[in-house]
């Protein structure tokens, strides 16, 4: 299999339309590659981000002559501003708290105090916080215009750049963004994960020592050299449902290995974020596994949080150009930050780095058997095809580098799950890099299962109809392995001819 970059898909020109976003102004950018903000106002509506500099961002404020609205904006630069001479993280804490008071007694910083207390150098830590105040305040000024939200059931792409993103990232530690702190399901952005940086300050754990450490590199690293380049997001949604019965697509071709990583061993691939729903699932508090971890080293990908809503059953995020800030080791309760990573991945003609993510979640099944009811078989079908499907046509794709997804805590059988997966990358005209994180055994039944369905000349329709069978023998518990059920059914087609 050629390497991921010769695969490189090309974008086309950049330019905006009814179902592209674009917050860099394209002239300047056609004339001579400068990303400047695209002019325009912030809206205050349900289509769009509240931002923290709204004129319709306002509270009331009790005084001796009486009260009266006030902008939130202007109480958020007073107090960001205190922090030019910060010394201590008690005062991050007390300006945070300052424009949330509806939280004042509710949130708790222990996480970050200890992190402080802990980090060395300190005069170089405030110093960064400093530095992420004075970004977080050129917000009027690097977003002007209006950030769409990446609704459910739409197709919509927001392309913005590097800078743009460390800055709403920084209003995001300050939890500065209007409206997403409340938890109550009945919330105005309870179909969104959270933003602001609240939750991750709190319940201080070895995790979180090691999470702040990662976001901490990244914020060093913008406001010492920021980067310039820009980051794509493309929420995709299923038009309509695939006859998979009927899809003659050939089954592509398959690499598998137990050694290597999807993020290092995947690079120029399409590459699988094993996702919640909620995208980024709990980078901002606990948890800390695949696609945390992902979101933490690729540190602009926590900004999709802010303008994706949960995704649906068909729907998938689709993100180009993330980089990456951060080397580390280990999982859940072993991560560890293992310093600054220098991304020398190359660019393409958007200056997006060529690094391409898809977030698609799988079901998680409280009953391993549900998995085996063919609406479940479908719905993670077209979720698979609805990452992989190309967004244009071209005469080859990028492969799509993947794993175990939906498996593990999501209770997905692995056996299953691959076949799906092999199954929407092949309508998808994908060919697929599998990695079992360490699974020789996986790697020799991947392996021989899709060597059979090749050799055999099945088409994703033919297969498709195998495991109708098999799902209806699992029914009546009367069904053993999955690949020994097709190596059987296939011998006993051919017998009877």
């Amino acid at each position: 299999m050629r390497r991921g970059l010769e695969y490189r898909e090309d974008p086309g020109e950049l330019q905006f339309g009814p179902r592209h976003t674009v917050l860099i102004n394209l002239l300047d950018f056609k004339k001579d590659k400068k990303l400047r903000p695209q002019p325009g106002s912030n809206l205050w509506n349900s289509d769009h981000v509240k931002m923290p500099n709204s004129t319709r961002n306002t509270f009331n404020k009790q005084g001796m002559f009486g009260s009266g609205e006030k902008l939130r904006w202007d109480l958020i630069k007073k107090k960001l501003s205190k922090l030019s001479n910060v010394t201590k993280s008690e005062t991050i804490e007390e300006v945070i708290k300052s424009y949330n008071v509806n939280y004042k007694n509710e949130w708790k910083f222990d996480a970050l105090h200890k992190y402080f207390e802990t980090e060395e150098p300190k005069r170089e830590l405030f110093r960064v916080v400093k530095a992420m105040a004075e970004l977080a305040l050129k917000l009027p000024d690097i977003c002007p215009k209006a950030i769409p939200l990446l609704k459910q059931g739409t197709s919509h792409s927001l392309t913005l750049s590097q800078e743009q993103i460390s800055c709403l990232l920084a209003n995001a530690f300050f939890c500065t963004f209007p409206h997403r702190n409340s938890t109550h399901p009945r919330a105005e952005y309870s179909n969104y994960p959270d933003i602001n940086f609240n939750r991750l300050f709190g319940e201080s754990s070895e995790r979180k020592q090691q999470k702040l450490k990662t976001i901490f590199q990244y914020f060093r690293s913008v406001t010492e050299e920021p980067p310039q380049g820009l980051v794509t997001f493309e929420r995709r949604s299923l038009a309509g449902r695939c006859d998979w019965k009927h899809c003659d697509s050939k089954i592509s071709k398959l690499h598998i290995t137990s050694k290597g990583t999807i993020e290092k061993d995947g690079k120029g691939m399409l590459q699988v974020d094993f996702a919640c729903a909620m995208v980024g699932g709990g980078v901002l508090g606990s948890g800390l596994i695949q696609e945390e971890i992902r979101f933490l080293t690729h540190t602009e990908l926590i900004v999709s949080r802010l303008f994706t809503e949960k995704l649906g059953d068909w729907d998938a995020l689709c993100i180009t150009g993330p980089q990456c800030y951060s080397k580390y080791s280990g999982y859940s309760d072993t991560y560890s930050w293992d310093g600054p990573h220098t991304d020398t991945t190359e660019r393409d003609r958007w200056m997006r780095r060529c690094t391409k993510i898809v977030a698609i979640d799988a079901i998680k099944f409280k009953n391993e058997q549900q998995q085996f009811e063919m609406r479940n078989v479908d719905r993670e079908l077209n979720k698979a095809y609805c990452g992989f499907k190309p967004r244009v046509q071209a005469q080859c794709y990028l492969p799509v580098a993947t794993g175990n997804w939906g498996c593990g805590a999501f209770n997905g059988d692995i056996k299953l799950k691959a076949l799906i997966q092999i199954m929407a990358a092949s309508k998808a005209s994908r060919d697929i890099v599998y990695f079992t994180f360490g699974n020789e055994e996986l790697v020799q039944e991947i392996w021989n299962v899709h060597n059979f369905l090749q050799k055999q000349h099945f088409t994703v329709g033919k297969l498709y109809s195998v495991l109708e069978m098999y799902c209806e023998r699992k029914r009546s518990r009367s069904a053993g392995d999955l690949y020994d059920f097709i190596y059987s059914f296939y011998a006993d087609l051919k017998s009877k001819h």
